[in-house]
C-alpha cells in the first residue's frame, strides 16, 4: 500500500470539495439566508397572501421596481426611486443590504449595516429564490 503524503491528501480533499461544493452551497446558503431573514420577519412577509405588516411583503422582490408593493406606504426617498424607474436586482439588493441607510437616506426603516459580502450574498440567495423558502 503506498501511503500518500500532506500533499496528496490536501490535493484529494481540494478535489473533493471542489466537486462537492456546487451540491451544497446551495443547501447551505439558503440555511445561512433563513437564518438571517429570522429578524426581518418581525416586519417583513415572504407569502403573496399575507396580511399587511409593518414592512412591504417582499414576494417577488427582485425585478420589482423599488417602493413596488401596492399595498405600502414607502417613505419619501423610496417613492422617488421608484419614479426613476429603479427596479430590484441582485447587485442593488447587495448594495442596499451593505447599508441600507447610505443608500437611501431618511427612509423609514431601520436596519443595521450587514458588512460581510457572504452574508449579503446569502439573505440575496434566499430571498430571491422563493423555493429556498
Amino acid at each position: 500500500m503506498r501511503r500518500v503524503g500532506a500533499r496528496g491528501f490536501v490535493w484529494g480533499a481540494a478535489a473533493i470539495s471542489a466537486v462537492a461544493a456546487p451540491y451544497c452551497a446551495p443547501a447551505l446558503s439558503n440555511e445561512v439566508g433563513r437564518r438571517l431573514f429570522e429578524p426581518c420577519r418581525a416586519c417583513h412577509a415572504l407569502d403573496p397572501a399575507s396580511p399587511p405588516m409593518p414592512g412591504p411583503n417582499l414576494f417577488g422582490l427582485i425585478g420589482r421596481t423599488v417602493a413596488g408593493d401596492p399595498k405600502f406606504d414607502y417613505s419619501p426617498v423610496l417613492r422617488s426611486a421608484r419614479a426613476s424607474g429603479r427596479a430590484w436586482d441582485r447587485p442593488l439588493l447587495e448594495q442596499f443590504l451593505r447599508d441600507p441607510e447610505a443608500m437611501f437616506p431618511g427612509m423609514w426603516m431601520t436596519s443595521r449595516p450587514m458588512p460581510d459580502m457572504a452574508e449579503r450574498r446569502a439573505l440575496a440567495d434566499f430571498l430571491a429564490d422563493p423555493k429556498s423558502r
